[in-house]
């Protein structure tokens, strides 16, 4: 174990915090899969989910230590070549996407030969979070023209979030509200992001409108879903998402401060999304409000942790992806506990590391991986700082040595010729 953990490079922040996440996962996802489990088989057993959770977090830590092996700079021009290979992955699955296990946000494709269900959208994503900090890496010593900049980098990011749009309005709002944030820090003239962001409003009203003029379209059939949460968010209409948030609000007030105990949710057999959408619920419930603020106190180390790296990294490009990939992690997770309360209307996000399911496990690894080798880097970078300075002291202290001991041999020379030869009492006589 130890060897394992010596092998481990990077900030050991992050290997920390992600796999007390992780550990934790089991157990909630353990209890709340019994409402799948009887839906399922009918027998209420869920050892085969937590058996398929286990399967997929131990693959995602395969994929961390494979990532984090990479040099991160290779992620630099592999996310412009991957942005091709992106849109036409959306594209089929908006043509041939499928909903999947009750997931009624969003669009899914089947992986040929493998018969695992993919959600091309989170790994858009994390490709174009890569793809706007390695823009913003290679501007930075110049004066941005905008109009180059709606060529280079927003025009390939609108084409990323209108395939993502008609069937996944909140992971298009996140990534774009993260790309927007991103490019404040990156320096990124705000006069210029608020065109931007003016122009995205008018696109997603334009988009609603002709959606009205075509109601039956199949591009638009989730617009009215969108309307119909907003609107149930705003007022005590009852419909499918509110009976979801009533159970979820029942779970968070039976918890109380210390829960119910590990496995003795009751709402867990009402809420249909209990291990996924709504698993923040039945951790309250049975952990507590010590529980969940446990779980919520883990994310914002994770952030903190995240923040020190990106501070630390050497590199502009690996400041950027590490907050372009770290924060819409973080802000996912607040985003799954807030709809969990009622602060927003149901959006469909998991909760990062936690939630089952193995599309989003493993995009989350892969850009732990990709953050753990940028603070891989840094730390052999130090590491080589600190050999330098030992092998120059050693050189050092070799050449101070050496001085010392030509210092002795001049001595010892000057000793003999003061002293009598020895010849003379023979010479003499």
């Amino acid at each position: 174990m130890k060897q394992l953990i010596g092998n481990l490079k990077g900030d050991k922040g992050i290997w920390s915090f992600v796999a007390l996440l992780a550990l934790f996962s089991f157990m909630p996802v353990f209890s709340a899969s019994s409402n799948l489990a009887y839906i399922g088989h009918g027998t209420g057993n869920t050892l085969g989910y937590l058996l398929k959770h286990l399967g997929h977090i131990l693959f995602g830590f395969l994929i961390i230590f494979l990532v984090h092996n990479v040099p991160y700079l290779y992620f630099r021009s592999i996310s412009k070549w991957l942005l091709p290979l992106v849109w036409a992955v959306l594209a089929l699955a908006m043509i041939k996407g499928t909903i999947v296990g009750g997931a009624n946000a969003s669009r899914w494709i089947q992986i040929p030969f493998v018969g695992i269900s993919f959600q091309p959208s989170t790994f858009a994503a994390l490709v174009l979070f890569v793809f706007v900090a390695r823009y913003l890496s290679k501007t930075r010593e110049h004066p941005i023209d905008f109009v180059e900049s709606l060529k280079e980098l927003w025009l390939p990011v609108f084409i990323t979030l209108i395939l993502i749009l008609p069937s996944n309005f909140s992971t298009t709002a996140l990534i774009f509200s993260m790309i927007v944030m991103l490019t404040f820090i990156g320096k990124y003239p705000v006069k210029y992001i608020g065109i931007i962001v003016g122009s995205g409003i008018l696109f997603l009203m334009f988009f609603i409108l002709v959606s009205k003029a075509f109601p039956d379209a199949k591009m638009f059939s989730r617009v009215r879903t969108w309307e119909s949460r907003i609107e149930n968010f705003s007022t005590d209409k009852p419909d499918e998402d509110d009976y979801q948030i009533e159970k979820a609000k029942i779970a968070i007030a039976s918890g109380m401060i210390y829960g119910l105990g590990p496995g003795k949710s009751i709402q867990k057999n009402f809420l249909p999304q209990s291990s996924s959408d709504f698993i923040f619920a039945i951790i309250i419930e049975e952990y507590g409000l010590i529980g969940g603020l446990g779980v919520l106190s883990l994310y914002l180390l994770l952030l903190f942790r995240f923040v020190i790296a990106s501070h630390k990294a050497n590199t502009l490009f690996g400041k950027l992806v590490v907050i372009g990939l770290g924060f819409p992690m973080i802000f996912q997770a607040m985003i799954n506990m807030a709809v969990a309360v009622e602060l927003l209307p149901v959006t469909g996000q998991t909760l990062p590391l936690i939630s089952s399911g193995g599309t989003s496990i493993w995009m989350t690894c892969i850009a732990l991986g990709i953050i753990i080798g940028v603070t891989k880097k840094e730390e052999e970078i130090t590491q080589e700082l600190k050999n330098a300075a030992k092998r120059e002291e050693a050189l050092q202290k070799l050449i101070d040595r050496e001085l010392e001991d030509e210092d002795n041999v001049e001595e010892g020379y000057s000793i003999e010729d003061k002293a009598s030869n020895s010849m003379n009492a023979v010479l003499n006589k």
